[in-house]
């Protein structure tokens, strides 16, 4: 046996061991069947160490397969490195990559997978969440909802199928109606009959069908039948909430277009030799003297012609959705599913059957021709699971489909613990060159838990309060149990127990609704029940709880400045609306010594806060997951001493409290009531334990206000600022990067010190080992203050070794004097501030001496009177 296999287990029989003591008390005290707590602290791998945001949260597993149980609540903690406050009025969303790429939409968002994130986050005990990223896509500038294909309408009628909220619908239904349409106006080929997409923009990036062009990289627009698929599902939605409303037009035509275009699909995409799904070519391509002409399928023509291969997991898209009869003669397809010929394999799916003469493992970025992409796997586990449990089907089994979600659950490992990256090797489950740092790290572009829900356990929403079971698990298992559910606003728990001696209830298969039993039978067989009646709306009111502390879109407030920060670290991450504790990758601020270290907040005006919540680093606490302190012996971050909170307010500072570190957490939010009264500023003064040092990654103060939330303008007299349309100041740069880090975004009024979105000036690449950035104020002006928003990536472009002011005095440059700077050493990702005798001039300049190798730059430039 492998080392790996054998440590793949080791937190799940941790797990295991304890199970006695893992199930809930007498049901009528306590209607929860499993003890979520002792579960949750379990986990040794958690970072996330927010128990009780677990506990109220998610829906808990008790299930006998250790991995898929390890990775079921690996999936939950994994949601919260990419669970991302956006802003007010945007609210919640979440991330792909740990990182904010420079191709992703507003706050790092991507389409590409945003149907499975909907999917996995509509199972969140509370809809806020999963509808508040719903909305994302259609009201938020910068979002990019078509930048990839993705079943957007689809995911969010998935979503109200559990937390039912019309008025939620009605508000989405035109932004959904104009995305399609947006779609359409691209995309849709009315000649043809169906939609085109690159395997690029399908979010395949190296793919069998590019690589038989001059573009192997966003090559072959296709007709795929997975965008084709996505778009019959989107349609379907958009016309199922149009009937909600009573929009009858509407509602007939998205749902001819979706006929019309399901019957296309079937009738070009199909191969009845092949007896599968494939992409049919849009374009006459030529790779090599290979000709392909436009409305053939992959390997009908080119290299490969008449080759009998060719399939790819794209091809089981069309059951992701309720797209296929039952029981059709498409069915057939499923044979290569577990053959090793086909798609199966150790770690698989492959995504490209194995004896294609295109199958191709890379241990580089992103192919598509063999590697086990998670993506894909999702896909094909959700199609499976349809195919079982709408149809008699005896091509593939349901011992089939777990024993495929036990190779998924395996899958997300990495020297044992629990682990998933972008793609991995099929055969040795390695994530060998899918796997960058800071980037690819605990990824979200798929799901697990939506499978083990709707599959394993077998609960298929509907549109009614009626609870419809099909569990694929095997009839062999002792017990099984889902706990914690809430479906449509009632308490639901659903337990297998073949003698009634593990949880106490009884025997066999049971719903519990409320803490109350509506279904019983002997058998772990498919079970239909009635919901009890209930009065739980979902409601949207006007006021709603807030973070007045976020600050992701470069304004001047809110406003966080500390008096000591470790290099290497940002106090911009404070209100990023992001959190995460591992040390790597990083997503925090730290001290940069042992000492007092007062941090304060400064709203712009005055907000009503009911919580302040300190999000503290603490190395020193034992976590067995991927990127922790490697000896937590010799942490130095650990969580202060002592801590003392004040607003400011009436013009003065009030005591709020002050805690000792036995009241202080780590890896866990530590909340401090303000009793919703009203500041302008707070201030946080942070004493460290001996030879320690203190950190955060993240500070959030809560509050209710109203929408659409009121942003507080910035503080007049900043001289640097130049408004839309405005001449001056104007901005120049001895040397500016080529990737549009230009010197115009230097004094527009946003600071972003974040990758993306772009919002600097750089000097990368220059040859020089100083270059100055120049503000032309247009007619002289009186100043003695500059404060530089220094941009930091920690890479070719980091804080300088050294900066001064220079201004333009009879004709010439001349240094100003008694020029002070706070921190004395330049500081990154931070703001800087430079202080000097007044002085009249029309033009300034900073000069920045390069840490070399590493180029300066800056997001902003303010410059004040004094």
């Amino acid at each position: 046996m492998r080392i790996t296999s054998v440590l793949c287990t080791v937190f799940a029989l941790s797990l295991c061991a304890q199970s006695s003591s893992l199930i809930g008390q007498d049901s009528v005290k306590n209607p929860s069947v499993l003890d979520r707590a002792a579960i949750i602290r379990s986990q040794r791998y958690f970072d996330n160490q927010d128990w009780d945001w677990f506990v109220e949260n998610i829906p808990f597993l008790d299930c006998p397969n250790e991995d898929i149980q390890t990775t079921y609540y690996y999936r939950w903690e994994l949601i919260t490195k990419h669970l991302t406050y956006g802003n007010p009025d945007t609210g919640y969303l979440f991330t792909e990559f740990i990182d904010r790429p420079f191709w992703s939409g507003a706050y790092g968002a991507i389409s590409c997978p945003a149907g499975h994130q909907l999917y996995e986050a509509r199972w969140l005990r509370s809809g806020t969440i999963a509808k508040d990223y719903s909305r994302y896509w259609v009201s938020t500038p910068g979002a990019q909802p078509r930048n990839y294909s993705t079943w957007l309408a689809d995911a969010v009628v998935a979503v109200d199928a559990i937390h039912p909220d019309p008025e939620h619908l009605s508000r989405l239904l035109d932004g959904l109606i104009a995305n399609y349409e947006g779609w359409k106006k691209r995309h849709f080929d009315p000649a043809v009959g169906l939609f085109w997409q690159t395997g690029h923009d399908d979010g395949m990036e190296f793919n069998i069908a590019s690589r038989q062009t001059q573009d192997i990289l966003r090559g072959a627009p296709s007709y795929r039948p997975s965008f084709n698929a996505y778009m019959w599902a989107d349609a379907k939605a958009i016309a199922k909430i149009a009937s909600k409303q009573g929009k009858v037009e509407i509602e007939k035509q998205f749902n001819d277009f979706a006929d019309k275009l399901q019957t296309t699909m079937l009738a070009k995409l199909w191969d009845p030799k092949r007896k599968f799904f494939f992409p049919m070519f849009k374009n006459n391509e030529n790779r090599d003297g290979y000709q392909i002409a436009a409305g053939s399928l992959v390997y009908q023509e080119g290299r490969f012609a008449g080759d009998s291969h060719g399939r790819e997991l794209i091809g089981y898209v069309p059951w992701q959705f309720p797209m296929l009869e039952p029981n059709s003669p498409y069915e057939e397809a499923w044979a290569k599913l577990m053959d090793t010929d086909g798609f199966f394999a150790a770690y698989g799916p492959t995504t490209v059957e194995r004896n294609d003469p295109m199958f191709l493992l890379q241990k580089s970025c992103c192919w598509w021709s063999g590697q086990s992409w998670p993506y894909a796997t999702t896909q094909t586990l959700k199609a499976l699971a349809n195919v079982l449990q709408r149809s008699d089907t005896k091509i593939v089994r349901p011992e089939e489909y777990v024993r495929l979600l036990d190779i998924y659950a395996k899958s997300h490992r990495k020297e044992g613990k629990p682990y998933l990256a972008e793609a991995l090797h099929p055969d040795t489950g390695s994530f060998e060159g899918h796997d960058g740092y800071n980037h690819s790290e605990h990824y979200f572009h798929s799901g697990f838990c939506d499978l083990v829900i709707t599959g394993l356990v077998g609960l298929q929403p509907t549109d009614s309060d009626e609870i419809v079971l099909h569990p694929l698990a095997p009839a062999s298992w002792d017990y099984l149990a889902l706990d914690g559910l809430n479906l449509r606003g009632r308490q639901v728990s659903i337990l297998w127990d073949r003698t009634g001696d593990r949880y106490k209830r009884g025997k066999g298969f049971m719903v519990f609704a409320d803490g109350q039993q509506i279904a019983q039978q002997s058998e772990l067989t498919p079970l239909r029940v009635k919901l009890p009646e209930t009065n739980t709306l979902s409601t949207n009111p006007k006021d709603r709880l807030v973070n007045h502390l976020v600050n992701n879109d470069g304004n001047y407030y809110p406003r966080i400045q500390s008096s000591s920060t470790r290099p290497g670290t940002s106090i911009a991450k404070l209100q990023d609306g992001n959190y995460w504790y591992m040390q790597n990758p990083p997503n925090r601020w730290e001290s940069a010594a042992s000492e007092t270290v007062t941090l304060e907040a400064d709203f712009g005006s005055s907000r009503e806060i009911q919580s302040i919540d300190m999000l503290f680093l603490d190395d020193s606490i034992e976590c067995l997951g991927h990127g922790q302190f490697p000896d937590i012996s010799k942490a130095q971050v650990v969580v202060p001493a002592s801590v003392k909170l004040e607003g400011y307010r009436d013009g003065k500072w009030v005591l709020i409290e002050q805690r000792a570190k036995d009241r202080l957490r780590g890896k866990h939010p530590t909340k401090f009531s303000t009793s919703s009264a009203r500041f302008d500023k707070i201030r946080i003064e942070l004493q460290p334990q001996e030879g320690k040092r203190v950190g955060l990654t993240e500070i959030q103060a809560w509050g209710f206000d109203e929408s659409p939330y009121r942003i507080a303008p910035m503080p007049k007299g900043n001289l640097a600022y130049r408004g839309p349309g405005a001449e001056y100041p104007k901005a120049s740069a001895s040397h500016s990067d080529r990737f549009g880090g230009t010197p115009e975004k230097s004094n527009d009024g946003k600071t972003v010190f974040d990758p993306n979105p772009l919002n600097r000036w750089t000097s990368y690449e220059s040859t020089q080992s100083e270059d100055w950035l120049e503000l032309d104020l247009g007619q002289p002006r009186t100043f003695g203050r500059i404060e530089l928003a220094i941009y930091d990536d920690r890479g070719g472009v980091q804080a300088p070794e050294a900066y001064r002011i220079e201004v333009w005095q009879e004709g010439k440059w001349v240094g100003v004097e008694k020029e002070v700077h706070r921190p004395e050493k330049p500081a990154g990702s931070q703001w800087n501030q430079a202080t000097f005798s007044s002085v009249t001039s029309s033009k300034l300049r900073v000069v920045f001496r390069h840490k070399l190798p590493a180029k300066s730059g800056v997001t902003e430039v303010m410059l004040w009177e004094q």
